[in-house]
């Protein structure tokens, strides 16, 4: 039951300015999670203070113009230590806004302390309650669970807000209730939902029953609306997405050029669109990288960054999803990396990402809409 609006016309290319920066304090992860991407979680390469004072140089104006985030990514962030993260964030201006993802089983009263005179939001990797959470193991193969939840009872002795993120390897009839009620009890504002993907390191496929998928987001819906006390990252995206249509100013929904989402790497090296390629080679496309911030400044690498070769091969995959696609208008075309990850290059088009992520959310949505629709009068 696909919404088949307009085409959404006129995105071309990247944008000049991204709305937030990733940065990779560190390589190392202590957890050895079974679905993880990370090709270099192993080893502790710590970013150098030079590099975060040239992503700063750029980003600073930005956020003196507008809104501006820069988002602390691993690895393990927390891995880094409080001196050199606290080091890293330093050459950064007031205006910018700190964000950290964390599997939290570092988070301690110091660090809780460290993140509000940092004023830092932080976000929880964590999959619901202990028997869904099989996956998030230590670097030893043991269950991280009671670990996380520490780190999150530290969050909460201490009155700081936090949002969670939660990987679903398997949807089926059931999980997407026991996932919301576990994280109303959890206690974050927000909660994201990504069902498993094929990327990076894990090789794991990701090919599910549509019509499971669709219930899961469905009921997903459905828990949501029965207690609407937190956002649910997708579930909004996507009630947004059919109001714009039902409007019609769904072509007002996607921008009008791609956020370049810059990752900057502990070494200074920029990959854009998606932070999974960073750490990667090639034969044919290289590292991916768009240029050094050791050596080219951020701003400068953006506004050259579609001449990257695989770049401009996604823009075309972009073009043809455009061209060929009804739920375009929502996806705004799909991931770089899912591609690449999945069909072994950029200017493909649909994907299981989009399946389960973008076409069958959309759907389920619909889907939980139309079951609980007024009877007409």
């Amino acid at each position: 039951m696909a919404v088949r609006g307009r085409s959404t016309a006129g995105m071309r290319g990247l944008a000049a300015v991204p709305a937030y920066v990733v940065m990779q304090p560190t390589t190392l992860c202590n957890l050895d999670c079974v679905y993880c991407y990370l090709p270099l979680r192993h080893a502790d390469r710590r970013m150098p203070v030079g590099v975060a004072k040239a992503v700063a140089a750029s980003v600073n104006p930005w956020a003196r113009a507008g809104r501006f985030s820069v988002v602390w990514h691993g690895g393990e962030p927390l891995a880094a230590g409080q001196e050199l993260l606290g080091a890293l964030i330093a050459p950064f201006g007031p205006e910018v806004e700190h964000h950290v993802q964390t599997n939290a089983t570092l988070i301690d009263d110091a660090w809780c302390r460290f993140f509000a005179e940092h004023q830092i939001r932080v976000s929880v990797s964590v999959d619901g309650p202990r028997e869904r959470n099989v996956d998030r193991v230590t670097r030893g193969g043991r269950p991280a669970y009671a670990h996380i939840m520490r780190g999150v009872e530290a969050l909460r002795r201490h009155g700081l807000p936090f949002s969670a993120l939660a990987v679903v390897g398997r949807p089926e009839l059931g999980l997407a209730r026991e996932l919301y009620d576990f994280f109303l009890d959890l206690g974050p504002d927000v909660v994201g939902v990504n069902i498993e993907e094929t990327e990076g390191v894990n090789t794991r496929a990701n090919c599910h029953d549509a019509a499971a998928v669709t219930a899961f987001w469905s009921e997903l819906v459905a828990a949501w609306r029965r207690n609407p006390r937190i956002h649910l990252r997708e579930v909004e995206w996507s009630l947004r997405y059919a109001a714009a249509v039902l409007d019609g100013v769904e072509d007002q929904v996607l921008p009008r050029r791609l956020d370049p989402i810059p990752t900057v790497g502990h070494d200074g090296s920029v990959t854009v669109l998606s932070p999974e390629l960073a750490g990667f080679t090639n034969p044919r496309y290289g590292d991916f990288s768009s240029g050094n911030v050791l050596v080219t400044s951020l701003a400068e690498i953006l506004a050259e960054a579609a001449a990257t070769p695989w770049v401009g091969e996604f823009l075309a995959g972009v073009e043809a999803c455009r061209a060929s696609c009804s739920y375009f208008g929502f996806c705004g075309g799909g991931h770089a990396a899912n591609r690449y990850f999945e069909q072994g290059r950029f200017d493909g088009t649909e994907t299981e990402h989009c399946r389960n992520s973008k076409i069958r959310l959309l759907e389920g949505v619909l889907e939980h809409a139309r079951e609980h629709r007024s009877p007409a009068t």
